[in-house]
């Protein structure tokens, strides 16, 4: 007897929903279906509809990118577009972008695409890549390699393993969320570089002052130690797979030192 095998839209949609951590009966119950449906879709026994899948994608978050790749699997066409930013239709996101930047000076802002890689950053970046070597910026810049990278910022860093252990924590997230091979790659690439031995503060360094946020960015510059704190922002409800994949990084200052730091050398940089 022939037995039947997964089709391979059913396998990728298996594979969403053990991602998630969900049993097909938990599935089927937050998305208004049946397990036994859920089963005969995953095995092949079922082909599911273009609005079925729709709804389970959005059920199971999966990313927009991918969403289009179910549909694919199933003989479908994507749902979403992939626009390149310079497209005449991404004007206006390229205007928010570039406001989002300079409003922001003068304390550093970047523009990251899904696997961290830099898209545009703000003037005041020059603080936080002044002086990295052109091997570590290519083939792009990526906000991993920048941090992570013993010729990078890690170097720079009074507080590098703890940076170094909310980087990566947050990255194998990011992969086990995502299933991303991109993200996989990277994480394995910045977990293997060596870790620059730390000077000591010693004796007369001055004690940490307590911090609101956990791991803040403290960085040794020429003008003194910076440190900053950064948020994500994203955009609401993206129907365009690049959109839904940007990233904007913005930095603020933890104290008054850094803040009035970074104001004197954008003065500078505009005179």
């Amino acid at each position: 007897m022939k037995l039947e095998q997964p089709s391979r839209v059913g396998t990728l949609l298996r594979e969403w929903r053990q991602r998630r951590r969900l049993s097909q009966l938990e599935l089927a119950i937050r998305a208004n279906s049946s397990a036994r449906h859920l089963s005969c879709v995953e095995t092949g026994r079922s082909r599911p509809s273009r609005a079925m899948l729709l709804h389970l994608a959005t059920v199971l978050d999966v990313p927009l990118r991918e969403r289009n790749t179910l549909l694919l699997a199933a003989d479908y066409a994507p749902a979403y577009q992939e626009s390149s930013l310079d497209d005449e239709g991404m004007t206006s996101i390229r205007s928010a972008l570039d406001t989002m930047l300079t409003t922001h000076e003068p304390y550093p802002a970047v523009v990251v695409d899904r696997i961290w890689n830099v898209v545009a950053g703000n003037r005041a970046m020059s603080v936080l890549m002044d002086g990295i070597p052109t091997h570590v910026l290519e083939p792009r810049p990526n906000v991993f390699r920048l941090t992570l990278h013993p010729d990078g910022l890690a170097s720079r860093l009074v507080n590098l393993a703890e940076v170094r252990a909310l980087f990566l924590e947050r990255l194998l997230r990011q992969v086990q969320a995502t299933g991303d091979t991109e993200l996989s790659k990277l994480y394995e690439e910045v977990r293997a570089y060596p870790i620059p031995t730390e000077p000591d503060a010693g004796a007369d360094a001055p004690a940490t002052r307590p911090c609101p946020v956990q791991v803040p960015l403290r960085v040794r510059t020429p003008w003194g130690e910076l440190s900053m704190f950064g948020t994500m922002t994203t955009f609401g409800a993206p129907a365009d797979v690049t959109l839904s994949e940007l990233g904007i990084e913005l930095f603020y200052p933890l104290d008054e030192f850094t803040a009035a730091t970074l104001r004197e050398l954008a003065a500078l940089t505009a005179g």
